[in-house]
């Protein structure tokens, strides 16, 4: 996690549908998109829901199960998966990433010597869910969907008071829809969150397309995170909202490109300008003739593209002083 670079996380999260095969066919797939992480789920179904809570609606649309039990039992993966998958993380060159949803979950990655932990959005206002995993003195991602942004500060100081690193806390600004509606997210909250917490942040892209993190990686976001699948049209809750891996690929070339656009907060011309700078601007020449002792006037001097010279931007100092030299109709003026 380097200061002043950008960090793309592959969520794959619960897309392999429960399935180590298709787990392990998606480490693949974020490290030829050349993706920093590929990201999963980490969670013990009975832990984390009570036996008859509901769907949400996108849940609904993308499975055939009744409850939150029953659909989180049939995408979970074990804790041997779990070992699988980070040696092919390690195999492909790619860093792993889990959101843990309980602190069941956190205890597994901890012994698994995961140094870096993703709060999911559900979790921000978990009290001993946040003092346990800020105990561990970790890096940490913090998703902020559905949060407001007192919740968000008291989520960093329960961090903070119990042993992790403001430095090493990682603010990202999410819309928890799937698909994310594009008129309600809110992408100044990327500024705003950077302003108010002073810890760098990024953008956890629900939406469809690129369009939103290009946006946001101008509003000064540096970690992006963007699911995907290896089929749009397959059953579960989070498959149409992702992108294919032809369009993981995309994505991540066109953040990379795009940030380089970004620059450096200051103004100030390439050297590459520069140069073009000696054609493309203006130097004081003479209008008309002028004899020695004449005095530089709108009339006699006028401002053109030419060789070395007097610079247009010394017009004023110019104008009204006495010639000490001939010059003929469009000869650089001299002083």
């Amino acid at each position: 996690m380097v200061n002043n670079k950008i960090l793309i996380i592959a969520e794959a999260g619960i897309n392999h549908n429960g399935n180590l095969k298709q787990a392990l066919k998606m480490v693949d797939i974020a490290s030829k998109a050349k993706a920093d992480f590929v990201k999963f789920q980490t969670f013990d179904p009975e832990s984390l829901t009570t036996k008859n809570l509901g769907l949400a609606d996108y849940q609904k649309k993308g499975s055939n199960k009744k409850t939150h039990l029953k659909l989180l039992k049939s995408l979970m993966l074990s804790k041997k998966d779990f070992k699988k998958i980070i040696a092919r993380c390690k195999k492909k060159k790619i860093k792993f990433l889990s959101s843990p949803f309980d602190i069941g979950s956190i205890k597994i990655l901890k012994n698994l010597k995961v140094k870096i932990f993703k709060i999911p959005s559900g979790e921000i206002n978990n009290i001993p869910y946040l003092r346990y995993i800020g105990s561990l003195k970790k890096k940490i991602i913090l998703s902020t969907g559905m949060s407001n942004f007192s919740e968000v500060k008291n989520a960093i100081k329960i961090l903070t008071k119990n042993g992790t690193k403001r430095k090493d806390i990682f603010v990202l600004h999410c819309n928890t829809e799937y698909p994310a509606n594009i008129k309600k997210l809110n992408l100044m909250s990327i500024k705003y969150l950077k302003d108010k917490t002073k810890m760098r942040v990024g953008f956890s892209d629900h939406s469809l397309g690129y369009e939103a993190s290009l946006i946001s990686l101008v509003l000064g976001a540096t970690v992006f995170e963007k699911h995907f699948t290896l089929n749009k049209f397959s059953k579960g809750p989070d498959h149409k909202a992702s992108l294919s891996p032809k369009e993981l690929i995309e994505y991540v070339k066109k953040i990379k490109l795009f940030y380089l656009s970004i620059g450096q907060y200051q103004k100030k011309p390439y050297k590459e300008e520069l140069k073009i700078s000696k054609i493309a601007r203006k130097q004081i020449v003479a209008f008309t003739n002028i004899n020695r002792g004449d005095k530089f006037t709108e009339k006699n001097i006028t401002t053109k593209r030419a060789k070395k010279g007097i610079s247009a931007s010394n017009w004023d100092k110019l104008i009204g002083r006495i010639s000490k030299y001939n010059f003929k109709e469009n000869q650089n003026i001299k002083i």
